[in-house]
């Protein structure tokens, strides 16, 4: 089984640039183009929230008119710059098949994985959200999976990645969250975004792995003195390879054009 794993878009509105300098509309096109034309085409494609810059219609529209592209199904959550409201008007019944407890959490039987949909968003906040209603229903359905191999996806990392602003932020309702997921040896990973980097950590018993940006990539220097800034970038993305011997590859990828490729001869 083969996922492909975008995140953090921030479309701005139609004919605008993110922050008056990103060309974020432009380089989800090339992504969407970049993996349509992948040799093996993924089974399906997770969007793991930050879909809008400023949660209006306007950019939730932009992003479906471009995502709607793709030739596999897509899967997505809210982040903290997203109206899960009006994610739900635009994407709803097709990227978001379902809620509970009007927050954006569903289930997706992958031919090999299950694959759960985590909304870890707090209406005002920056931060991610964990709270009673949402253990309840992950409690339940994970449950519900039996030993299925299983990966969750939200917007927020559940721990503390060396960016300033988003550690800052916190995560509420984490160290819960941790003893559920750690009660279940069958959670392969839980895939996020936020950050603007490509992280791996281990975290109660399973990896938690965030997304690159679509082009929007944050600075990096592990001081939390220093405020975030962001460097543009060509934009990224993730592959996850559940192989026949049922382990969880991740393959890190940029959309550039590239020389090659070339044979492994003198030239």
């Amino acid at each position: 089984m083969l996922i492909a794993h975008i995140s953090d878009t921030h479309i701005a509105g139609p004919g605008l640039k993110t922050n008056g300098i990103a060309p974020m509309a432009e380089n989800l096109t090339r992504c969407v183009d970049a993996i349509n034309a992948l040799t093996m085409q993924p089974d399906l494609v997770l969007l793991s929230g930050d879909v809008t810059n400023n949660l209006t219609r306007d950019e939730a529209q932009r992003a479906a008119d471009i995502l709607v592209g793709l030739n596999s199904p897509l899967y997505l959550v809210p982040g903290n710059h997203d109206d899960r409201n009006v994610l739900w008007d635009v994407f709803g019944g097709d990227a978001i098949p379902a809620r509970a407890d009007n927050f954006i959490n569903y289930v997706v039987d992958g031919p090999d994985l299950r694959i759960i949909a985590l909304d870890s968003v707090a209406d005002g906040k920056s931060g991610g959200t964990f709270c009673t209603t949402r253990a309840a229903w992950l409690r339940e359905t994970l449950t519900d999976g039996g030993d299925q191999p299983t990966v969750i996806f939200m917007h927020h990392p559940p721990l503390k990645c060396g960016v300033p602003e988003t550690d800052q932020d916190g995560f509420e309702g984490a160290d819960e969250l941790g003893v559920i997921v750690a009660g279940y040896p069958n959670v392969q990973r839980i895939l996020c975004g936020h950050i603007h980097l490509l992280t791996h950590a281990r975290w109660n018993g399973t990896v938690v792995t965030t997304a690159p940006s679509m082009g929007m990539q944050l600075t990096l220097d592990l001081m939390q003195a220093h405020p975030s800034k962001f460097y543009l970038t060509d934009p990224g993305y993730l592959l996850h390879h559940w192989t026949p011997e049922k382990v969880l590859i991740t393959h890190a990828v940029t959309v550039r054009d590239m020389d090659g490729p070339y044979e492994f001869r003198q030239h």
